[in-house]
Protein backbone atom coordinates (compact mmCIF):
# COMPACT_ATOMS: atom_id res chain seq x y z
CA UNK A 1 0.00 0.00 0.00
CA UNK A 2 2.47 2.41 0.87
CA UNK A 3 4.34 1.63 -2.58
CA UNK A 4 1.73 2.42 -4.24
CA UNK A 5 1.39 5.78 -2.76
CA UNK A 6 4.98 6.48 -3.51
CA UNK A 7 4.03 5.53 -7.25
CA UNK A 8 0.99 7.82 -6.81
CA UNK A 9 3.19 10.34 -5.45
CA UNK A 10 5.84 10.15 -7.92
CA UNK A 11 3.93 10.59 -10.84
CA UNK A 12 2.08 13.57 -9.51
CA UNK A 13 5.14 14.81 -9.31
CA UNK A 14 6.05 14.07 -12.74
CA UNK A 15 2.93 15.64 -13.56
CA UNK A 16 3.37 18.55 -11.57
CA UNK A 17 6.52 19.60 -12.88
CA UNK A 18 5.50 18.14 -16.71
CA UNK A 19 2.68 20.69 -16.34
CA UNK A 20 5.03 23.53 -15.32
CA UNK A 21 7.67 23.27 -17.88
CA UNK A 22 5.06 22.49 -20.53
CA UNK A 23 3.71 25.98 -19.64
CA UNK A 24 7.58 27.77 -20.06
CA UNK A 25 7.35 26.06 -23.63
CA UNK A 26 4.24 27.05 -24.52
CA UNK A 27 4.74 30.47 -24.05
CA UNK A 28 8.30 30.43 -26.32
CA UNK A 29 6.44 30.83 -29.69
CA UNK A 30 4.76 34.16 -28.18
CA UNK A 31 8.50 35.35 -27.24
CA UNK A 32 9.76 33.62 -30.73
CA UNK A 33 7.03 35.59 -32.61
CA UNK A 34 7.83 39.04 -31.00
CA UNK A 35 11.36 38.69 -31.38
CA UNK A 36 10.68 37.45 -34.98
CA UNK A 37 9.65 41.19 -35.12
CA UNK A 38 11.17 43.58 -33.18
CA UNK A 39 14.08 41.60 -32.27
CA UNK A 40 16.03 40.82 -35.17
CA UNK A 41 18.87 42.41 -34.45
CA UNK A 42 22.22 41.59 -36.17
CA UNK A 43 25.57 43.53 -36.96
CA UNK A 44 27.25 45.76 -35.03
CA UNK A 45 24.65 46.78 -32.88
CA UNK A 46 25.27 46.21 -29.28
CA UNK A 47 23.18 46.82 -25.94
CA UNK A 48 20.11 48.04 -26.41
CA UNK A 49 20.71 49.98 -29.59
CA UNK A 50 18.66 49.65 -32.33
CA UNK A 51 20.00 48.86 -35.64
CA UNK A 52 20.63 52.39 -37.73
CA UNK A 53 17.62 51.73 -40.05
CA UNK A 54 15.00 51.41 -37.19
CA UNK A 55 16.26 54.21 -35.57
CA UNK A 56 14.30 56.56 -37.46
CA UNK A 57 10.74 54.27 -37.43
CA UNK A 58 8.39 54.49 -34.40
CA UNK A 59 5.54 55.94 -33.23
CA UNK A 60 5.67 59.75 -31.25
CA UNK A 61 2.01 60.08 -29.88
CA UNK A 62 0.52 63.64 -31.33
CA UNK A 63 -2.91 63.24 -29.11
CA UNK A 64 -5.21 66.42 -30.29
CA UNK A 65 -3.43 66.18 -33.69
CA UNK A 66 -5.72 66.98 -36.60
CA UNK A 67 -5.59 64.60 -39.68
CA UNK A 68 -5.00 66.63 -43.09
CA UNK A 69 -8.99 65.86 -44.31
CA UNK A 70 -8.37 67.11 -47.62
CA UNK A 71 -5.57 63.99 -48.30
CA UNK A 72 -6.61 62.40 -51.06
CA UNK A 73 -7.29 58.44 -51.52
CA UNK A 74 -8.41 55.84 -53.17
CA UNK A 75 -10.81 53.45 -51.73
CA UNK A 76 -11.15 49.72 -52.50
CA UNK A 77 -13.70 50.15 -55.02
CA UNK A 78 -11.57 52.33 -57.37
CA UNK A 79 -13.01 55.75 -55.93
CA UNK A 80 -11.12 58.82 -55.63
CA UNK A 81 -12.01 60.00 -51.97
CA UNK A 82 -10.88 62.99 -49.49
CA UNK A 83 -9.70 61.30 -45.59
CA UNK A 84 -12.41 64.03 -44.32
CA UNK A 85 -14.91 62.40 -45.41
CA UNK A 86 -14.97 59.71 -42.98
CA UNK A 87 -15.27 62.09 -39.97
CA UNK A 88 -18.48 64.87 -38.81
CA UNK A 89 -20.45 62.31 -37.71
CA UNK A 90 -18.67 59.07 -36.17
CA UNK A 91 -15.22 58.53 -34.55
CA UNK A 92 -13.10 55.85 -36.48
CA UNK A 93 -9.88 53.71 -36.04
CA UNK A 94 -7.30 54.52 -38.19
CA UNK A 95 -4.21 51.79 -39.33
CA UNK A 96 -1.13 52.45 -41.66
CA UNK A 97 0.11 49.39 -43.10
CA UNK A 98 1.05 48.23 -46.50
CA UNK A 99 -0.74 45.28 -48.33
CA UNK A 100 1.67 43.45 -49.02
CA UNK A 101 3.65 43.29 -45.96
CA UNK A 102 4.87 39.66 -45.25
CA UNK A 103 4.55 39.97 -41.02
CA UNK A 104 3.67 42.35 -38.73
CA UNK A 105 0.74 44.13 -40.71
CA UNK A 106 -1.14 40.96 -41.31
CA UNK A 107 -0.49 40.69 -37.31
CA UNK A 108 -1.77 43.97 -36.38
CA UNK A 109 -5.11 43.79 -38.58
CA UNK A 110 -5.67 40.10 -37.36
CA UNK A 111 -5.42 41.74 -33.51
CA UNK A 112 -8.15 45.02 -35.05
CA UNK A 113 -9.87 41.98 -36.13
CA UNK A 114 -10.25 39.60 -33.04
CA UNK A 115 -10.77 42.60 -30.82
CA UNK A 116 -13.46 44.22 -32.44
CA UNK A 117 -15.34 41.17 -32.79
CA UNK A 118 -15.66 41.38 -28.98
CA UNK A 119 -16.69 45.25 -28.97
CA UNK A 120 -20.33 45.35 -28.70
CA UNK A 121 -20.57 48.66 -31.52
CA UNK A 122 -21.16 48.54 -35.10
CA UNK A 123 -18.70 49.52 -37.77
CA UNK A 124 -20.41 51.61 -40.64
CA UNK A 125 -22.39 52.66 -37.65
CA UNK A 126 -21.16 53.51 -34.11
CA UNK A 127 -17.30 54.03 -36.20
CA UNK A 128 -15.42 53.72 -39.30
CA UNK A 129 -12.41 51.20 -39.44
CA UNK A 130 -9.44 52.98 -41.90
CA UNK A 131 -6.81 51.16 -43.02
CA UNK A 132 -4.28 53.25 -44.96
CA UNK A 133 -1.68 51.89 -47.12
CA UNK A 134 1.90 53.77 -46.27
CA UNK A 135 3.41 51.66 -50.23
CA UNK A 136 2.54 54.13 -52.78
CA UNK A 137 2.58 51.54 -55.56
CA UNK A 138 0.02 49.46 -54.35
CA UNK A 139 -3.67 48.93 -55.88
CA UNK A 140 -7.35 49.11 -55.10
CA UNK A 141 -7.75 46.00 -56.43
CA UNK A 142 -5.05 44.32 -54.20
CA UNK A 143 -6.76 46.85 -51.41
CA UNK A 144 -10.39 45.17 -52.19
CA UNK A 145 -8.82 41.84 -51.42
CA UNK A 146 -7.59 42.44 -48.10
CA UNK A 147 -11.00 44.26 -47.17
CA UNK A 148 -12.77 40.89 -48.11
CA UNK A 149 -10.68 38.73 -46.17
CA UNK A 150 -11.22 40.94 -43.02
CA UNK A 151 -14.83 41.21 -43.46
CA UNK A 152 -15.06 37.72 -43.89
CA UNK A 153 -12.64 37.08 -40.67
CA UNK A 154 -15.29 39.69 -38.93
CA UNK A 155 -18.38 37.62 -40.09
CA UNK A 156 -20.63 40.10 -40.38
CA UNK A 157 -20.82 41.07 -43.77
CA UNK A 158 -23.92 43.72 -43.19
CA UNK A 159 -20.61 45.96 -41.38
CA UNK A 160 -18.98 46.34 -44.84
CA UNK A 161 -19.36 50.08 -45.71
CA UNK A 162 -17.73 50.52 -42.12
CA UNK A 163 -14.36 49.26 -43.51
CA UNK A 164 -12.17 51.78 -45.52
CA UNK A 165 -9.11 49.76 -47.45
CA UNK A 166 -7.26 52.85 -49.39
CA UNK A 167 -4.48 53.96 -51.09
CA UNK A 168 -2.64 56.46 -52.61
CA UNK A 169 0.22 58.44 -53.38
CA UNK A 170 3.60 59.37 -51.64
CA UNK A 171 2.37 63.11 -51.09
CA UNK A 172 -1.17 62.18 -49.20
CA UNK A 173 0.35 59.02 -47.15
CA UNK A 174 3.00 61.62 -46.01
CA UNK A 175 0.67 63.92 -44.51
CA UNK A 176 -1.27 61.45 -42.47
CA UNK A 177 2.14 59.86 -41.79
CA UNK A 178 3.28 63.24 -40.00
CA UNK A 179 -0.03 64.38 -38.44
CA UNK A 180 -0.13 60.58 -36.11
CA UNK A 181 3.29 60.47 -35.87
CA UNK A 182 4.44 56.96 -37.68
CA UNK A 183 7.69 56.86 -38.64
CA UNK A 184 8.73 54.30 -41.68
CA UNK A 185 11.11 53.25 -43.65
CA UNK A 186 12.04 51.91 -47.26
CA UNK A 187 14.17 48.71 -47.15
CA UNK A 188 15.32 46.11 -49.48
CA UNK A 189 13.73 42.75 -49.48
CA UNK A 190 15.18 39.23 -50.09
CA UNK A 191 15.99 40.08 -53.71
CA UNK A 192 17.62 43.76 -53.16
CA UNK A 193 14.60 45.74 -54.10
CA UNK A 194 13.22 48.25 -52.20
CA UNK A 195 9.80 46.72 -52.11
CA UNK A 196 9.57 46.36 -47.83
CA UNK A 197 8.90 48.82 -44.98
CA UNK A 198 10.75 48.52 -41.74
CA UNK A 199 7.68 49.88 -39.01
CA UNK A 200 5.95 49.89 -35.69
CA UNK A 201 2.78 48.84 -35.17
CA UNK A 202 -0.36 50.63 -34.18
CA UNK A 203 -3.84 51.90 -34.11
CA UNK A 204 -5.18 55.02 -33.23
CA UNK A 205 -8.24 56.36 -32.41
CA UNK A 206 -9.66 59.47 -34.16
CA UNK A 207 -12.27 61.53 -32.87
CA UNK A 208 -15.44 62.66 -35.06
CA UNK A 209 -14.15 65.59 -36.09
CA UNK A 210 -10.75 64.29 -37.44
CA UNK A 211 -8.06 64.62 -34.16
CA UNK A 212 -5.96 62.11 -32.80
CA UNK A 213 -7.65 60.89 -29.85
CA UNK A 214 -5.78 57.36 -27.82
CA UNK A 215 -3.16 55.32 -29.65
CA UNK A 216 -2.59 51.83 -28.94
CA UNK A 217 0.61 49.90 -29.30
CA UNK A 218 1.59 46.27 -30.58
CA UNK A 219 -0.92 43.62 -32.45
CA UNK A 220 -2.92 43.09 -29.30
CA UNK A 221 -5.41 45.09 -28.29
CA UNK A 222 -8.18 45.03 -25.45
CA UNK A 223 -11.71 44.86 -26.17
CA UNK A 224 -12.77 46.63 -23.22
CA UNK A 225 -10.00 49.54 -23.84
CA UNK A 226 -11.25 49.88 -27.25
CA UNK A 227 -14.83 50.08 -26.37
CA UNK A 228 -14.04 53.00 -23.93
CA UNK A 229 -11.95 54.76 -25.99
CA UNK A 230 -14.34 54.74 -29.31
CA UNK A 231 -17.40 56.11 -26.63
CA UNK A 232 -14.97 58.85 -25.58
CA UNK A 233 -13.44 59.87 -29.22
CA UNK A 234 -17.37 60.28 -30.29
CA UNK A 235 -17.94 62.83 -27.61
CA UNK A 236 -14.53 64.24 -29.12
CA UNK A 237 -12.37 63.53 -25.68
CA UNK A 238 -8.97 63.26 -26.22
CA UNK A 239 -7.20 60.45 -23.98
CA UNK A 240 -3.59 60.17 -22.51
CA UNK A 241 -0.23 59.13 -23.87
CA UNK A 242 0.50 54.86 -23.31
CA UNK A 243 3.79 53.38 -22.89
CA UNK A 244 5.94 53.51 -25.91
CA UNK A 245 6.26 49.85 -26.05
CA UNK A 246 6.89 49.52 -29.78
CA UNK A 247 6.99 46.66 -31.96
CA UNK A 248 8.59 46.75 -35.16
CA UNK A 249 8.33 44.92 -38.52
CA UNK A 250 12.20 44.67 -39.70
CA UNK A 251 12.31 41.39 -42.11
CA UNK A 252 15.57 42.56 -43.86
CA UNK A 253 19.09 43.81 -43.21
CA UNK A 254 20.38 45.52 -45.95
CA UNK A 255 23.32 46.09 -43.80
CA UNK A 256 24.41 42.39 -43.79
CA UNK A 257 22.20 41.23 -46.79
CA UNK A 258 20.65 38.48 -45.05
CA UNK A 259 18.13 37.69 -42.87
CA UNK A 260 18.67 38.29 -39.17
CA UNK A 261 16.61 35.46 -37.58
CA UNK A 262 19.44 35.04 -34.58
CA UNK A 263 16.89 35.75 -31.78
CA UNK A 264 14.02 33.51 -33.11
CA UNK A 265 16.22 30.71 -33.70
CA UNK A 266 18.06 30.45 -30.22
CA UNK A 267 14.33 30.66 -28.86
CA UNK A 268 12.89 27.71 -30.88
CA UNK A 269 16.07 25.56 -30.15
CA UNK A 270 15.49 26.48 -26.36
CA UNK A 271 12.07 25.29 -26.75
CA UNK A 272 13.68 21.52 -28.25
CA UNK A 273 15.93 21.36 -25.69
CA UNK A 274 13.21 22.12 -22.73
CA UNK A 275 10.75 19.40 -24.60
CA UNK A 276 13.48 16.94 -24.72
CA UNK A 277 14.53 17.79 -20.80
CA UNK A 278 10.53 17.01 -20.21
CA UNK A 279 10.58 13.71 -22.10
CA UNK A 280 13.41 12.46 -19.94
CA UNK A 281 12.59 13.58 -16.85
CA UNK A 282 9.20 11.55 -17.32
CA UNK A 283 10.96 8.40 -18.52
CA UNK A 284 13.38 8.48 -15.87
CA UNK A 285 10.03 8.98 -13.10
CA UNK A 286 8.47 5.84 -15.45
CA UNK A 287 11.10 3.80 -14.59
CA UNK A 288 11.40 4.58 -10.78
CA UNK A 289 8.22 4.35 -10.33
CA UNK A 290 7.96 0.58 -12.32
CA UNK A 291 10.95 -0.58 -10.32
CA UNK A 292 9.16 0.09 -7.08
CA UNK A 293 6.36 -1.70 -7.98
CA UNK A 294 8.14 -4.56 -8.76
CA UNK A 295 10.45 -4.74 -5.66
CA UNK A 296 6.56 -4.34 -3.88
CA UNK A 297 5.43 -7.34 -4.84
CA UNK A 298 8.72 -9.00 -4.26
CA UNK A 299 8.66 -8.43 -0.97
CA UNK A 300 4.72 -9.64 -0.79
CA UNK A 301 5.52 -12.61 -2.06
CA UNK A 302 8.47 -12.99 -0.01
CA UNK A 303 6.43 -12.24 2.81
CA UNK A 304 3.62 -14.41 2.16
Amino acid sequence: MRSGQTIRRGWRTAAAVGCATLACVLTIPVFAQVSSYGDKQSGENTGSELPKVLQKVGVAQHLNRQLPLDATFVDETGKTVKLGEYFGKKPAILTMVYFNCPMLCSEELDGLNGALQMVKLTPGKDFDVIVISIDPTETPQLAAKKKAFYLKRYGRPDTADGWHFLTGQSPAIDQVTDAVGFGYVKVPGPDGQLTQFAHASSIELVTTDGKLAQYYLGVEYSPKDMLLGLIEASGNKIGSPVANILTYCYHYDPETNKHSLIVARVVQFGGMVTMAGLGGFMFLMFRRDLQLGRDHDLTKKENG
